[in-house]
């Protein structure tokens, strides 16, 4: 068309100016200048035919035309005025505009003009800056320079073509916007034609070290200089050879391994498979310089290894493209050329790296940084097994890499996840391949590479903020790292730092574990030459003894032999050891040396008021000390107590004479004494940890009588300084707290060696009472707030709640019972909530710490961190604190109101009501830490008010419950106010006041019930605490056969309803922190974690099983215990007939179908104490159950329960016989139930004399659903029939010879001549099913088979299941009578999960292709199965197409795998229209679907479809291979072909993928071929309806509408589309 236009113009003027002149008036519009481009292009290849004046008029042209109309779009950028052309027309004006200069430039022959115009682009251009805007002159500007590149001379303007090269490499590389993309893909490319000076600076600047981030800009330029940078055979002009730069590559891999963008990882894919192409050709030997000399190079290319090379590098890249798709199915089948790039890239003669390793981590990269997890994970696991197999060359990149991204994968927790078919607690896969990987490498390492290994990965788990899971398996694995010297100070203080940094926030138990990991790892990898006891001892400290190094663990005695055989080799300290000494010497001389310099008063210490000294000073020493005891105690074969003793002696000597002088020396420094008693106090905790309680433990005992000798001097320093009202500032106040902890730990000593009276504490209880009580009286009336005599008042108050704790904990320590002394009056009339007032603004002052405070956890929080407020909560806390212990005392003297007593004594007991109301006042002032003291009191108080008072009390529910609402997300706080709260509201004279009033307080308990119950959805555990609360208050008179006891309980059913079906469906991490902690948790006593951390058991498991055992305690011969237990069963049928007819989504492991679940295994549970008065009230309701489509597991409990029933009470055979009576319309599949429960017929008959006409019953109603249509009903007929006949023969029943060769025949084809393949095997399956050949329902009738082994195999998810060991373990119920009753007898436990029998699959079967493999799926027998049955739809169909006046094709298109209707809707209509022979889908009912008739427009009604589940697929496409027909996947393999060049067979079934997941691995196996669709284009994906309507419409092409002809060659496609929607 362009041609035909300048002839036209160039016909009617010969005159090229005339005509060029012409052309160039009017109105510069993008035709014009298009118009006028055209001309110049023609006159250049008849540039012969304008003589002379054909330059001249190309300069006229140039200068009066085309340059000022370039100027004018340089200088007004798009946009700015109304008359501007829109940005495509703009852009089109500016291409043909710059066309055509450069025409007028080389048709006037003159150089220079070409030159001029490019110099002033090119300033234009720099002009615009670094970054531009497309819309400005920089558009213009790489127009015109990429017009006239071309023409400008290599040698007169080299220097020219320079900086133009330069300023558009800068500008392709300074972004990713359109100029950048503009000056990439036109302007470099045609500088680099140009060659010469421009092609060198643009190579230049493109392997100059550049920032890692700019990859894709570079790859951009890279791939349009391909043809010049990596030029083919033939191109013998000299230039730069791409593949011989390391630079080069390094690019290519970045795109390939870290590009974000699928066009950047194509580009670099290109840039490979070019040169190898080139190099190929070439045939020339290549190699790319290395920057490791000993390495291999990044490239390199010999003609003798082509075919080794061609082989390599076709595979890497078919990995890398097949890694686009992103679907785990499609790259799974190509891993193992991962594993042969391995095996080519190390050499068998010497086994080095013949190519670079950075080309296999590129690959991993790439997997590691994939949005699927999936495939993530399997790279992970992939690259971990790498070291199992082969054992690879020593590579720096791989080490790099491991710490690098590696590590980066690996802290992403859902990659530890279990396997499919693991066990609970079994283990994640990938911690073990990260240990086996990390021993073998770390032992591959050479010993002087170790060392910095370990260092830099330790350092690496400190660099970001891990989550728990990763770092307890991180860590797990390197403390199986081999015994060697590889860490010195630096690598401790990492391990310190994985410590304090990575897992201060993580769960308590997973926390602790790891923590024992690090140790471990500690005592293996550090070369203790390098480190000294003052190292080691800071890095202990860094370990919470509460939750791993708890002395008398297994860690704690593995570290004590570690010390002893290290102690005389550890090296000098460092400059950062607490203890600035010099040599080497013993344990116990270093923890000696250690008490002395901390018992010692410091030089700083001036003897005035100071600070309170750090407690882990204390920590630390109280721990070298508990270990170099130990220490001592291994070094003899028998550890003496008299030897322990003397060791002890020998440590703690200077602590124990300071002590002695306590009493004594009053003019001992402050500071000393505080450090002493601090030490005391962590000594007392440290020995007595828990795990150190063993029968042989002699540290304990002797140093409680070590302390015992020096109580008399610590007690009288105690008393004199609580008494002495010196306290005048905030330390004192803190000092004053540290006194109370030594009395409170002396107090503790004294009672378990045995109370003594006259013993030194007990001495001075009297006298601090009296003095608090004296000094609290006579301050109490002052006006003028000072702060010495406040903080006394505070003093005196915390120690009066001390001595009242001691009393309260402690009834050895009170003298007389009920006695009222001067501490009762003064308590009973002591103004409550009192407030310490502030004191004047320039003493408040010296309330605020002068530096923060580290407390230890052991002691009380510094109160002057907060300020004044801090104290002032603490003072009103140590009031309820006393008010606690006096309601305690006399409880038994509260009244039920206050008019009772006209002049009561005590009037904070006597008058209830005010006491009440002044807690819930002191609940809205106090902070949530204090309020325990104010819950206990209310505890004390509601059950004697709520009859009379009921305002008051609901008041002080709802305030009670709103701090505890407020605490959810307070770990340390919220379990005691939890604990707290639920024993004052759901106490049970509460419950029972409440329900016998039925008040507003009634229903204030239940909103708050239901409250604490959906709170649990959140928090784990809060359930727990009320249910079993409530339980533990209702079962000990349960047990006891109580005839009231439960009279709360039957008011309050519905908490033990909720608790029986209770249980959330937990997020995937939730399941997996629930499962590692499982995991830790069955390591037992090799954890130390699990020694010294308490189990909770706050799981929701333990919520059902507190349940459980209450229900096992209760007595069926008790009206009481019956009542209770028949109304629960009642609201159980009726909560499963609610959650039937509910609309939510019921599915295999919904939560509709885990509700239905527990309620039949509470029923099971309940059903021994039923009696047939009341089983006669449900039995309808159970058999009703019978006929709803449950699942499996739940068909189960039904089938069992009725079993059960019919055993106990024959009388309710008739009921069973009338669920066969109504039709098989009706039944349908549901009669399977019943049918199972005649397979127990012999159980069933146990209790019946007249068992021959029961038999005959049995035997008239199963014999016709052995003729059943459907397939699944005629297997449990068949095994109900079996039973049933083989009982007959052995009671020899008569009246049966007509039927007996009907029942033998059956039952034998049955056996062996049933079918072969798919029929034979479902009948094996079902015959063979548990429940009906291992099962007993009298037997089984346990705990275990409940709540574990019919849950494991029936399919449940592992969360459902609940070992027996968990009920055992659960000790807050007791077990009762009924606990052998627990385990099954028979084989059932040993049974594992199998191939269930057909009914097993539930009525959403769409849900099953997500479960993982192993689970049990639906697996039906189909008419097409049978050879006359398809032959028959042969004929049906085909006769119907007759009638239909269609040609019938031999295409079968199977869309099973296929979710969305819009999609089949669309298939069925693309399949109609073509002339398909069938179209065959998962389910028929998606026809009803109104976006599949939308799709369809009623091709569902002329064209053949047919139903295949999934699960039957596999036999399907097996029948049709058999038939002669061609599977063809619509997916992409390695070895797919083509459709351009793919010629259908005539007998075709095409299969297509799912939307997401495509064609399962297991179905790839079983097509012929694979078929993909060529495109240009970046989008890897077709829709799936798209995909196929194409390869319909080619086989109808070559099939039925004509023989297929000859097409055109394709040029072989750049990429290739997958073809199902990802």
């Amino acid at each position: 068309m362009e041609w035909v236009l300048a002839e036209a113009l160039l016909a009617q003027s010969r005159d090229p100016g005339v005509l060029l002149g012409t052309v160039c008036r009017g109105e510069a519009s993008a035709e014009r200048v298009e118009t006028l481009r055209f001309l110049l292009q023609r006159l250049e290849d008849e540039a012969a035919r304008g003589g002379d004046a054909l330059p001249e008029a190309a300069r006229e042209v140039a200068a009066g035309f085309l340059v000022p109309l370039l100027h004018r779009l340089r200088a007004r950028p798009a946009g700015t005025p109304d008359s501007e052309p829109p940005a495509g027309h703009r852009r089109r004006l500016l291409r043909a505009a710059s066309a055509a200069l450069c025409s007028c430039a080389r048709l006037a022959g003159d150089p220079p003009l070409a030159a001029t115009l490019a110099e002033e682009a090119l300033r234009d251009l720099l002009a615009a800056g670094p970054a531009p805007a497309l819309e400005g002159g920089a558009e213009a500007a790489v127009e015109v320079l990429a017009a006239l590149g071309p023409c400008l001379r290599p040698r007169e303007d080299g220097p020219l073509l320079q900086r133009v090269a330069e300023a558009a490499l800068s500008l392709a590389l300074a972004g990713d916007g359109e100029a950048a993309a503009l000056a990439a893909g036109r302007l470099l490319p045609a500088l680099g034609q140009s060659g010469g000076a421009a092609l060198q600076a643009v190579w230049g600047g493109l392997v100059a070290p550049s920032e890692p981030g700019r990859v894709g800009p570079r790859l951009q330029v890279l791939s349009a200089l391909a043809e010049r940078l990596l030029p083919e055979p033939g191109e013998h002009e000299a230039g730069p050879d791409a593949r011989r730069c390391a630079r080069f590559w390094r690019t290519v891999q970045a795109g390939l391994a870290r590009a974000e963008d699928a066009l950047t990882r194509k580009r670099a894919r290109y840039l490979l498979r070019r040169a190898v192409e080139v190099s190929a050709e070439q045939g020339a030997d290549c190699i790319c310089g290395s920057r490791d000399e000993h390495g291999p190079s990044l490239f390199w290319w010999s003609e003798k290894k082509r075919d080794e090379l061609l082989k390599f590098w076709e595979n890497y890249i078919l990995i890398m493209e097949t890694l686009e798709g992103n679907q785990i199915h499609v790259i799974k089948p190509v891993l193992p050329k991962l594993n042969n790039l391995f095996e080519y890239a190390v050499s068998e003669e010497n086994g080095q790296w013949l190519f670079h390793p950075s080309w296999h981590l590129c690959i991993y990269k790439r997997m590691f940084e994939s949005e699927n997890k999936t495939l993530t994970k399997e790279g992970v696991i992939h690259f971990l097994e790498l070291y199992e197999t082969k054992m690879l060359p020593f590579s720096a990149d791989f080490s790099e890499f491991i710490i690098g991204p590696l590590m980066d994968a690996l802290s992403e927790s859902s990659l530890y996840s279990r396997s499919p078919g693991q066990q609970i607690g079994s283990g994640s896969p990938l911690g073990f391949k990260l240990q086996t990987f990390l021993v073998t490498y770390i032992s591959s390492l050479p010993e002087e590479l170790k060392s910095g290994f370990l260092l830099r990965f330790i350092q690496k788990m400190t660099s970001r903020h891990w989550c728990a899971v990763p770092i307890l398996f991180l860590s797990k694995a390197l403390a199986s790292v081999p015994r060697c010297k590889a860490l010195g100070l630096e690598g401790l203080l990492a391990l310190r730092g994985v410590l304090q940094c990575a897992v201060v926030t993580h769960q308590t138990l997973l926390r602790g574990a790891a923590q024992c990991y690090l140790l471990h790892s500690a005592m293996n990898l550090v070369d203790v030459e390098k480190v000294s006891l003052s190292d080691i001892s800071a890095f202990l400290l860094s370990l919470r003894q509460e939750e791993s190094l708890g002395r008398g663990t297994s860690l704690w005695t593995e570290l004590c032999d570690w010390l002893r055989v290290n102690e005389n080799c550890f090296g000098r300290a460092s400059a950062r050891s607490a203890v600035g000494r010099q040599d080497t010497c013993p344990l116990s001389a270093y923890v000696r040396s250690l008490v002395q310099e901390y018992v010692k008063s410091p030089a700083w210490d001036t003897g005035e008021d100071c600070w309170m000294p750090d407690w882990a000073e204390a920590r630390l020493v109280a721990l070298m000390v508990a270990l170099a005891v130990d220490v001592e105690g291994t070094k003899t074969p028998c550890s003496e107590r008299r030897r322990t003793q003397n060791a002890l002696r020998v440590l703690l000597d200077p602590l124990l004479d300071a002590l002695v002088k306590l009493g004594t020396n009053a003019y001992m420094p402050l500071l000393r004494t505080d450090r002493c008693l601090q030490l005391l106090v962590m000594l007392l905790c440290t020995c007595s940890s828990k795990g150190s309680s063993a029968p042989d433990d002699a540290v304990s005992p002797c140093l409680q009588d070590l302390v015992v000798c020096t109580a008399e001097s610590v007690s009288q320093f105690l008393l004199r300084r609580l008494t002495a009202h010196e306290a005048s500032s905030v330390a004192d106040l803190d000092r004053c707290h540290l006194y109370l902890q030594v009395f409170a730990q002396l107090a503790d000593l004294h009672v378990q060696l045995g109370w003594k009276r006259g013993n030194p504490v007990g001495r001075i209880i009297a006298p601090l009472k009296n003095a608090s009580i004296r000094h609290l009286r006579d301050t109490d009336g002052e006006q003028e707030p000072v702060l010495g005599r406040q903080i006394q008042r505070a003093v005196s108050m915390a120690t009066l709640a001390a001595v009242c704790e001691a009393l309260d904990q402690r009834p050895e320590l009170q003298l007389h019972s009920l006695d009222i002394g001067p501490l009762e009056q003064f308590l009973a009339s002591l103004q409550l909530n009192q407030v310490l007032q502030k004191p004047h603004a320039e003493e408040q002052s010296r309330c605020v710490h002068p530096a923060a405070q580290h407390v230890h956890r052991f002691s009380e929080e510094s109160p002057s961190s907060q300020g004044w407020g801090k104290v002032a909560a603490q003072y009103i806390h140590d009031q309820w604190v006393c008010l606690s212990f006096l309601l305690r005392k006399y409880r038994t003297l509260v009244p039920a109101s206050e008019g009772e007593l006209p002049e009561p004594r005590l009037p904070a007991v006597h008058m209830p009501a005010r006491t009440l109301q002044a807690a819930v006042a002191a609940l809205a002032v106090l902070p949530a830490d204090r309020v325990l003291p104010v819950l206990r009191c209310m505890k004390l108080l509601v059950p004697k008010l709520l009859a009379s008072c009921e305002s008051i009390c609901i008041e002080a529910f709802d305030v009670a419950w709103k701090i505890i609402s407020s605490l959810s997300n307070t770990q340390l706080i919220f379990w005691p106010n939890l604990k707290a709260f639920v024993q004052f509201v759901f106490d049970t004279k509460v419950l029972t006041i409440a329900a016998k009033i039925k008040g507003k307080a009634y229903f204030k308990i239940k909103e708050i019930m239901h409250k604490m119950i959906e709170m649990s959805a959140i928090k784990t555990g809060v359930f727990n605490t009320l249910i079993t609360y409530c339980c533990q208050s209702w079962v000990v008179p349960a047990s006891i056969g109580s005839q009231g006891s439960l009279s709360s309980a039957e008011n309050y059913s519905e908490l033990v309803l909720e608790a029986c079906i209770f249980g959330t469906v937990f997020r995937r991490d939730q399941r997996l922190i629930q499962d590692v902690q499982t995991f830790i948790e069955n390591l037992g006593h090799d954890c130390a974690a699990n020694v010294v951390i308490e189990n909770t058991k706050r799981e929701d498991h333990y919520v059902r099983i507190c349940a459980v055992k209450f229900l096992c305690l209760l007595d069926g011969s008790n009206m009481s215990h019956k009542s209770f237990m028949e109304d629960l069963a009642i609201k159980l049928l009726d909560k499963d007939e609610l959650v039937s007819t509910s609309r939510t989504r019921y599915y295999l492991n919904s939560q509709q179908h885990r509700v239905k679940n527990r309620i039949w295994q509470i029923l099971l549970v309940l059903f021994p104490r039923f009696d047939q008065n009341f089983l006669n009230r449900i039995i309808d309701k159970i058999f009703q159950a019978g006929f709803i489509n449950n699942q499996a597991s739940i068909k189960y409990y039904i089938e069992w329960i009725i079993i059960l029933a019919l055993h106990k009470f024959p009388q309710f055979l008739p009921k069973l016989w009338d669920c066969f009576s109504y039709g098989e319309e009706n039944l349908k599949t549901s009669v399977c139930t019943f049918l199972a429960v005649l397979s127990h017929l012999d159980i069933i008959m146990q209790n019946i004399p007249e068992k021959k006409l029961v038999l005959r019953q049995a035997l008239d109603l199963v014999l016709p659903w052995g003729f059943s249509h459907n397939f699944s009903v005629r297997l449990y007929a068949l095994v109900a029939l079996k039973k049933v006949w083989g009982m007959c023969r052995t009671l020899q029943v008569e009246g049966l010879d007509a039927l007996t060769s009907v029942i033998e025949s059956s039952l034998s084809q049955a056996e062996s001549a049933h079918g072969a393949g798919n029929a034979k095997r479902s009948w094996q399956r079902t015959r063979d099913h548990f429940f009906f050949a291992a099962f007993h329902p009298l037997k089984d009738h346990c705990l275990e088979t409940i709540f574990y082994i019919l849950p494991r195999l029936s399919g449940l998810a592992e969360d459902e299941w609940i070992g027996i060991d968990k009920f055992t373990r659960f000790t807050d119920i007791p077990s009762g009578a009924g606990s052998e009753r627990y385990r099954s007898p028979t084989r059932l436990r040993e049974l594992q999960p199998g191939a269930g029998a057909p009914q097993d699959a539930g009525p959403c079967s769409g849900e099953a292709d997500q479960q993982p493999e192993g689970t049990d799926v639906q697996k039906k027998l189909v008419p097409w199965r049978s050879h006359a049955a398809d032959l028959e739809l042969e004929l049906v169909l085909q006769d119907r197409a007759a009638k239909l006046g269609k040609s019938l094709s031999r295409l079968v298109v199977v869309a099973s795998l296929v979710d969305k209707p819009t999609n089949l809707g669309g298939l069925c209509r693309t399949c109609e229209v073509f002339g398909a022979a069938l179209l065959v889908v998962g389910s028929l009912q998606c026809v009803s679907d109104k976006q599949f008739q939308h799709l369809s427009v009623s091709a569902e009604q002329w064209l053949p479809l047919v139903e295949v589940k999934r699960p039957q697929l596999p036999d399907f496409l097996q029948q049709k291979k058999a038939e002669g027909y061609t599977v063809i996947g619509v997916e992409q393999t390695a070895r797919s072909a083509a459709l351009t060049h793919y010629c259908f067979p005539e007998s075709s079934l095409l299969l297509l993928g799912n939307e997401r997941e495509g064609i399962p691995a297991n179905l790839i196996q079983q097509l012929d071929v694979c078929v993909e669709i060529p495109q240009q284009g970046i989008i890897r994906s077709l829709n799936v309806h798209v995909s196929a309507a194409l390869l319909i419409w080619e086989y109808a092409r070559q099939q039925v509408l004509g023989p297929r002809a000859a097409g055109p060659q394709a040029t072989p496609p750049e990429t290739s589309v997958l073809l199902e929607h990802v």
